[in-house]
């Protein structure tokens, strides 16, 4: 230790540079961080620029973007309650074609059943008649012949025949509607 002491006595300090390697040093030093002021740190300042921009630029266009969909959102909705909307009329105007045509259908039915029913009514009157006439001239012939028969003689006067058979026909509708 010591020596430490004696080396230290020569009255310069081992911590403190000579004043020329301070001096040089900072020379180099200032000439260095100008030289990195000048060329690089404007590069890094224009990168960090140019992020900056690029970051605030996307952020813009995002809000944008999210404003252009937002607006085209509310057009989807809107048109979507405008096709909902149409949909319900067009089923309500169906369902009422529906009602109408259904009700039509009836009516036209209900019209042809009645039609066919009048038509059933007269061709069974006709039909009656026309067997009621045929069972007069069966029934007029067979009593004339039998008739005859107990007579012993032909009855075969046309008009007093008719008349007979017409009053005798007559007076068994009259009964049998009596009895009804």
């Amino acid at each position: 230790m010591s020596q430490l002491l004696i080396a230290a006595g020569d009255g310069e300090n081992p911590l403190i540079p000579p004043i020329p390697e301070l001096v040089i040093g900072l020379l180099a030093f200032v000439i260095v961080f100008g030289l990195l002021a000048k060329k690089l740190l404007p590069n890094i300042n224009k990168v960090l620029e140019e992020r900056r921009e690029a970051i605030e630029g996307g952020i813009e266009k995002a809000e944008i973007a999210q404003t252009e969909a937002q607006s085209v959102l509310e057009q989807y909705k809107a048109q979507l309650a405008e096709a909902r909307h149409e949909a319900a009329r067009l089923r309500q105007e169906a369902q009422e074609q529906g009602a109408t045509l259904i009700a039509e259908m009836r009516a036209e039915g209900q019209r042809q059943r009645e039609e066919i029913i009048a038509a059933g009514h007269a061709q069974l009157d006709a039909d009656r008649k026309a067997a009621s006439q045929a069972l007069r001239q069966d029934v007029g012939k067979l009593a004339t012949d039998l008739a005859g028969k107990l007579v012993g003689e032909s009855l075969e006067d046309h008009a007093r025949q008719s008349r007979v058979i017409d009053r005798f026909l007559d007076d068994l509708e009259e009964k049998a509607e009596a009895a009804r």
